[in-house]
């Protein structure tokens, strides 16, 4: 019998600085946004466009390299896997948000800050991964370590 596959794969802008916390017990998590763009053109000739916007949380030494080398707008390739939080709010509401836990983080072009220093640079690239858990999955996550 086959085992599911939870894999997600995304290249995209970061829509704001992420942002860095730590748990309780002391652990590293930062928080992102990043947007992915499709485009196309219609049946009229018109380009269109849509952007998605996705949750991403990254944990540990990996969230620490995020916060020091990432800013809005740079460009980024994200690896992880998805997972859907609950939690109820002060009105006592259940809401629901899915996130990507990533598990690699590639940066991509070149820094906003670097556009105008040095026109004709290529683009810094580096790319750090998560170390997944004794288990192989992502440190789970309780009440006390939702990130958002």
């Amino acid at each position: 019998m086959m085992e599911g596959l939870n894999k997600v794969m995304l290249i995209g802008n970061l829509g704001a600085d992420p942002e860095l916390r730590a748990t309780p017990g002391g652990k590293a998590v930062a928080n992102m946004r990043l947007a992915t763009t499709d485009t196309w053109t219609d049946k009229a000739g018109e380009k269109r466009e849509r952007t998605e916007w996705h949750r991403i949380v990254v944990w540990g030494k990996l969230a620490e390299l995020c916060h020091q080398h990432l800013t809005k707008g740079r460009q980024v390739f994200v690896e992880g896997q998805l997972q859907t939080r609950e939690w109820t709010d002060k009105e006592n509401r259940k809401n629901f948000t899915t996130e990507v836990i990533a598990t690699q983080v590639t940066f991509l072009g070149q820094r906003p800050d670097q556009r105008s220093a040095d026109p004709t640079r290529t683009g810094s690239r580096g790319a750090a991964t998560q170390e997944p858990a004794s288990d192989g999955q992502p440190p789970p996550m309780d009440d006390a370590d939702v990130p958002f």
